[in-house]
């Protein structure tokens, strides 16, 4: 069985290329230092047909590599003219290149050399002009020039050019400041400028696909970010109204702006001038709606569509259509004779497919019309050929599930349709399924916010499956158990598509796995092998899963590694941490990394150090060395909230509240204008804050006793209980109390998961502790003790660990409890799965009994250990915002300007 060498994606970027043209001398070294066998390729090339592929994007490599594969007997030569200084790269994933700026990250072969170029076009045998564009075609002498002056003669040409993003033509947007989101040099120009210019605030001109990419892209480089859409809704073809809602519910909560409806008239200079003439740097967005003021900005992305790269086919006389793009055949043909397009250039039936499935689709057709064309039998049914695609997509836009499939938004016309839709405001997701009127066929829908069964869903529009109950398919995964849903969505037919993006079934990864072996198979290389995963990335679960199934036939297991910095999960790397005999060894991310891990770090691993550290050392996160590595709402010590504002959430220890406390409470409401809600946790908490006005809030509220709730942190949240023996007429002990007891002892400790707890003074459970990460139900005897439970979308019931146990006892088995699940358990994992994963009990009865033994019978002999971590935990415990408040210093954190105390009201449009 033969795998790709190399990785390829859509061939709608810019014009791309292999050698360096800026430095291009027929007779320098870098043709000397080439292999024997590339050397003798290229002396025989006069006796080949010679392909150019101008563009050298995702869909221009894919033809390449689509041919090398089909070309067996080395009857063609390949050449391709690339306009950027690199080849080709994943443009659909640009914005990830702001987790490590490294460029070879993205490429679509293998790491970039210093020219540019990998080592697949070398080992290819594939000629790449980088640096030059192709500026000139002739179709009778079949001649194609690069601006270099590079000239190319081809039997077969293939356009691969992309497209170029629209730009409106508003006034001021050939300003300073102003750029266009398209390749890596758009990236770094956009950092280098806001860096210079100590841009604050950004405006992103669309809001669609590119446009959310864009945007975030900007709120990666730390600039707030303003989206800007000229439609009333975001992603208007792709999703409705509703679908529309949750997601910018899902935006706002990160922090960024929209605004939809948006007219822009101009763009503003700072010398206030809102014409094409004056060269001044951007400072504002004027809009001509009316009561709408200007919008500050520094800095403008403009990301509102993209045009056919057509120029170098209306030079060469190739057919185009009226709006753009080159007008193509079934088989990709275009007026010319043996000149094909490819991409988002090519103009289909006069529509423009601007997604990399379709792109790579296409690549497919025409390499194998050529093949055919070189003489090759390729045993196919019917002449290949591209008549349309498949609009269906799933993103991950801003952290956000978005996917839209089959009939998504039916027009007025279609009146065999029926709908049914999940709204849920409060965790934002939006599920919307179309079917036929009877009910019986999924058509079509638009998922937001949750989008596991994407694939599921998708392959039921495309089959012809009958719906007994359409019902059971709305719900998201996240309340139905996904673990289930995985395993059914997961086909074991060899020949089930997998990747419909690469057309990469079930049987093609198990064999590559299989080649590879257990210790070469890893998720990027069976990416690269193979292709599955490396288009839209929407297969990506169901890759990973198959590996993990075919590694386990083999004997091996599927890599638990954080991330590419740490070859540990958590659990390894907090083994390795707290062995550690002296542990100013490892008291900083920077020593742990060193000494166990590489590279610079990402957002996946600082956080987890973080948490680690916390969960062994418990200095304040916000000290020297610790703030960089802590999320936004750690950093903030407040949960982000809707609009950029803030919660403020005090402790209230079993639910526990004094008349002085409400009072303050009441007033800093009042003081700060903020909204004030009672919670299902049995505590107030206060919504709307500014973050630079935390610190005064918390110092009001330090001043009558209260301190941090954690709510913003993977600890422990509350400890609910109801009113017990002291009140109730049916309680059997002093819940309140213990619950009071409970929440002091482990407040403020961090854990890889936020916990939640309960005490119920009887058996009516009013406290609802089973369905707590621990709970306790109180009895005549004591409390029986329940673990590993959780309330929310997947509800899990907690299991018995004892019963009648006093006070202490209590408090003795949920030290080492809770110790155990922080030193054990994967990163973000909450206590149910943890616990769920545990081994048996020696004489079976599951992950409790194996609990009971290391808990209770100390079968592992760990609980010295265990006893003395929390211990330690519980002495060395700060309130966080305390400190804040005591030291200027970390004040300083939370101020809106570093140079002045003055702050700026949010913009209200």
């Amino acid at each position: 069985m033969k795998f790709i060498s190399g990785l390829a994606f859509l061939a709608t970027a810019p014009t791309f290329v292999v050698q360096n043209v800026a430095a291009f001398q027929p007779s320098s070294a870098l043709f000397s230092s080439q292999s024997a066998r590339l050397s003798v390729a290229r002396s025989m090339a006069d006796e080949k047909k010679k392909i150019v592929v101008i563009g050298n994007g995702m869909v221009g490599q894919r033809f390449m590599e689509n041919m090398i594969d089909l070309d067996k007997e080395n009857k063609s030569s390949l050449a391709t003219f690339c306009e950027e200084k690199r080849a080709a790269y994943n443009r659909v994933k640009l914005t990830s290149y702001f987790e490590t700026l490294d460029p070879s990250d993205l490429s679509m072969t293998s790491e970039f050399k210093a020219d540019g170029t990998t080592a697949w076009y070398e080992d290819n045998g594939v000629e790449i002009f980088l640096n030059d564009k192709a500026v000139s075609m002739d179709t009778e002498t079949k001649t194609i020039i690069g601006e270099s002056g590079k000239t190319m003669n081809y039997d077969v040409a293939v356009l691969a050019t992309g497209s170029f993003p629209f730009v409106p033509p508003i006034p001021g947007h050939k300003r300073p400041g102003v750029f266009v989101y398209r390749t890596i040099e758009d990236l770094e120009a956009m950092l280098a400028y806001a860096k210079e210019n100590n841009v604050k605030s950004a405006a992103v001109i669309g809001g669609g696909l590119l446009g959310l990419e864009a945007a975030k892209a900007v709120a990666d480089m730390n600039v707030e970010s303003h989206i800007i859409e000229f439609a009333p809704i975001l992603m208007c073809r792709q999703i409705d109204q509703g679908g529309h809602d949750a997601l910018v519910g899902k935006i706002e909560a990160m922090g960024l702006k929209v605004h939809c409806g948006a007219r822009t008239e101009s763009i503003v200079g700072t010398d206030g001038s809102t014409d094409n003439e004056s060269a001044a740097p951007v400072s504002a967005l004027k809009f001509s709606n009316e009561g709408w003021d200007d919008l500050d900005v520094q800095m403008v992305v403009v990301s509102a569509g993209i045009k056919p790269r057509d120029e170098l086919a209306r030079q060469a006389g190739i057919a185009v259509g009226e709006r753009g793009g080159v007008v193509v055949d079934d088989q990709l043909r275009t007026s010319a004779k043996d000149v094909y397009a490819i991409g988002e250039i090519a103009l289909v039936n006069n529509f423009i497919y601007g997604l990399i499935a379709p792109g790579y689709d296409m690549a497919g057709v025409a390499s194998k019309i050529v093949a055919e064309d070189l003489g090759y039998d390729l045993a196919l049914d019917s002449t290949p050929a591209f008549t349309g695609a498949d609009l269906s997509t799933k993103l991950k836009l801003l952290g956000c599930d978005v996917a839209s499939f089959g009939v998504n938004q039916p027009g007025p016309d279609d009146t065999d349709v029926s709908e049914m839709v999940w709204n849920d405001s409060h965790s934002g997701v939006y599920r919307k399924l179309i079917f036929n009127k009877a009910g019986t066929k999924l058509r079509g829908g638009i998922l937001v916010g949750d989008a596991e069964d994407y694939t599921k869903l998708h392959k039921l529009t495309t089959s012809e499956q009958e719906i007994e109950n359409p019902a059971l398919l709305l719900a998201p995964t996240s309340t139905r158990g996904a673990a289930e849903e995985e395993e059914e969505e997961i086909s074991t037919d060899p020949n089930s598509i997998v990747c419909s993006c690469n057309d990469v079934s079930r049987g093609t990864i198990a064999a590559a796995v299989a080649e590879l072996g257990i210790d070469g198979a890893t998720m990027p290389i069976l990416k690269k092998c193979t292709r599955a995963g490396t288009g839209c990335g929407g297969c990506e679960p169901q890759v990973k899963a198959i590996l993990s199934q075919e590694l386990t036939k083999l004997g091996g297991s599927l890599s638990t590694h954080m991330c590419e910095h740490f070859p540990y999960s958590r659990q390894e790397l907090m083994m390795k941490i707290r062995l550690e005999e002296d542990l100013t060894s490892v008291d900083s991310f920077d020593k742990i990394l060193a000494k166990y891990g590489h590279g610079d770090g990402c957002e996946t691993c600082k956080p987890v150090v973080g948490s680690i550290l916390a969960s062994l050392i418990n200095d304040m996160i916000l000290g020297e060395g610790l703030y960089a590595l802590q999320d936004t709402n750690d950093r903030s010590l407040a949960n982000m909230q809707r609009g950029g504002t803030y919660s403020v959430v005090p402790r209230a220890a079993g639910g526990e509240i004094s008349p002085d406390q409400l009072i303050a409470l009441g007033a800093a409401a009042k003081k700060y204008g903020l909204y004030s809600k009672v919670t299902g946790a049995q505590r107030i908490d206060l919504f709307g804050a500014a973050k630079s006005q935390l610190p005064d809030i918390w110092e009001d509220l330090g001043n009558a006793g209260m301190e941090s709730g954690h709510a913003y942190g993977k600890a422990l949240r509350t400890v609910k209980s109801c009113v017990g023996s002291t009140w109730c007429r049916y309680g059997v002990q002093d819940s309140v109390s213990f619950a009071i007891r409970v929440e002091n002892r482990y407040k403020g400790i961090r854990s890889p998961h936020k916990m939640k707890s309960g005490v119920s003074g009887c058996i009516r459970e009013c406290a609802e502790a089973v369905g707590k990460d621990f709970g306790m139900i109180a009895t005549e005897n004591g409390y029986n003790l329940y673990v590993g439970g959780n309330g929310g979308a997947n509800p899990v019931q907690a299991e018995l660990l004892a019963t009648d146990i006093d006070e202490d006892t209590v408090l003795k088995y949920l030290d080492r409890y809770l110790m155990y699940y922080i030193l054990t358990a994967d990163r973000l994992e909450r206590t149910a799965p943890w616990q769920r994963k545990l081994p048996s009990g020696k004489n079976g009865g599951g992950p409790i009994e194996h609990l009971k033994e290391v808990i209770i019978e100390d079968s592992l002999g760990l609980n010295n250990e265990l006893d003395q971590r929390m211990n330690h935990l519980v002495a060395s415990y700060h309130d966080e915002w305390a400190d804040v408040v005591k030291d200027p210093e970390k004040r300083k954190l939370f101020k809106q300007f570093v140079n002045t105390d003055e702050v700026q009201e949010r913009d209200e449009m």
